[in-house]
């Protein structure tokens, strides 16, 4: 081809996953384009291309995007024979790759960003905004008067004062358009029966009997089902009533006062069912959340993958919301404590209570949770509020095997950097948690 790649035009010589996902992001998170494969940068043939092979990186690559980049497959016409063209859109969205970079797509070059300029990216993005379209069907009248003045009762409480009428409130925090439509979040928050309009709200609750999904005989393996709905604050109360009945409570002695100790700490649960209610993607209409209860563990999954630049990694220190408006109605329902510290306390709860940290697993359609309920090992001191997760994670390795090594470190984190997890390991020793043993290659850390 005689055109040179530009800022809407990439050719790729091979059919390589990691390049293509590369160039998938970069263009969807700027003015879209077309990605030709089989042509080096000069536009000369390179290796031919089979359509199988193509599209098996086509796949490999989507995989990688966060969330998934719309693609659409095209044939071009060259002067040595047809070509397999990739045409990419605009997207609303801001994407990253699996890894947490986010690409943009400048002149020739397929730019990473970071800091004020990711900011600003993801400013200009209209992710989150399907919380703010209209449900079509519903009006105002669907909107529950007494669940409103509930809401606003729980406002004043926090000491906000309702000024103006009560429909330009509605307005203001994202319930209605200037038509005094209902949007989604303020269906979901305020209609007594959302479901009727959105169907893909509420939770699904299943108790298995054992620790794997089917029965000893092969069949069904649950016990109990429940299907939660209803406007958000009560799917929130109704769902953690329902765990809470499922839940083996236990007990302490402490001098003559005997303490119930639950099977997961109050806190770590409830978190997990809020945020999956706040950040789940209710743009996917064929699933609900799902918490499934086993014998040693509990999963709460949520559809839709991790919004913007979140990724496993990040998900302590970054905070991204996909639905600010369902976020701030629960929280001025009282529902969120301390808006972007719920992960962090989760976590020290956990280990506090003596179970192992939750476990995070994120694919680009859904986000689990799962809070595992053993507790082989003495609840953690009250320092473990002091760490990040990367820490608690270390300590619980040092727990289980006596010490830990750098190499050991690097293999619970891989996708942290070495100088960042040696100063984790220095700050735990400067603190007194840790004694460094030895020196260079045979440097271990124990329990001081």
């Amino acid at each position: 081809m005689r055109e040179k790649p530009h800022q809407q035009l990439i050719y790729l010589p091979s059919a390589d996953a990691d390049a293509l996902a590369e160039c998938l992001v970069a263009l969807a998170n700027a003015d879209g384009g077309l990605i030709v494969l089989g042509l080096d940068d000069n536009g000369k043939p390179a290796d031919e291309i089979w359509d199988e092979e193509a599209e098996g990186a086509l796949r490999a690559a989507v995989m990688q995007c966060r969330p998934p980049v719309v693609t659409r497959w095209q044939r071009i016409e060259a002067p040595h024979g047809d070509l397999i063209g990739i045409q990419i859109p605009r997207s609303a969205d801001l994407h990253t790759l699996a890894d947490g970079r986010v690409l943009v797509r400048e002149g020739r070059e397929n730019r990473p960003i970071t800091g004020q300029a990711l900011r600003q990216l993801a400013g200009n993005r209209t992710v989150a905004e399907y919380e703010a379209e209209t449900v079509p069907g519903a009006d105002r009248d669907d909107l529950s008067a007494e669940i409103i003045a509930e809401y606003l009762a729980k406002r004043e409480a926090r000491g906000l004062s309702n000024i103006g009428s009560l429909d330009q409130l509605l307005f203001e925090i994202g319930a209605t358009d200037r038509d005094n439509n209902p949007t989604v979040a303020g269906t979901l928050l305020f209609s007594a029966k959302p479901h009727i309009f959105l169907p893909q709200s509420g939770v699904v609750f299943v108790k298995f009997s054992g620790t794997d999904p089917r029965g000893a005989d092969g069949g069904i393996g649950y016990g109990r089902r429940d299907e939660i709905q209803g406007p958000l604050h009560h799917i929130v109360e109704r769902t953690w009533n329902i765990i809470w009945e499922e839940m083996r409570v236990g007990a302490h002695v402490r001098g003559l006062q005997r303490e119930e100790v639950p099977e997961y700490p109050r806190f770590a649960v409830r978190e997990a069912i809020v945020n999956a209610i706040c950040h789940r993607d209710y743009h996917i209409k064929g699933r609900r959340i799902e918490v499934r209860m086993y014998d040693d563990r509990m999963e709460i999954i949520s559809p839709g993958g991790l919004p913007g630049y979140m990724t496993l990694d990040n998900l302590v220190e970054e905070h991204f919301s996909r639905n600010p408006r369902i976020v701030g109605g629960l929280y001025q329902w009282g529902y969120i404590e301390e808006l972007g510290l719920g992960i962090d306390r989760m976590i020290e709860e956990m280990a506090e209570a003596g179970h192992p940290p939750p476990s995070f697993d994120a694919t680009p359609y859904s986000f689990t949770v799962t809070l595992r309920s053993e507790r082989e090992r003495p609840a953690s001191p009250k320092w473990a509020h002091s760490m990040n997760e990367r820490q608690v994670r270390a300590l619980t390795f040092v727990r289980e095997n006596g010490s830990i090594t750098n190499r050991d470190y690097q293999y619970l984190c891989p996708s942290v950097s070495a100088e960042t997890l040696r100063r984790d390991l220095a700050d735990l020793v400067s603190r007194g948690i840790l004694l460094k043993i030895g020196s260079k290659k045979g440097t271990h850390y124990i329990l001081k």
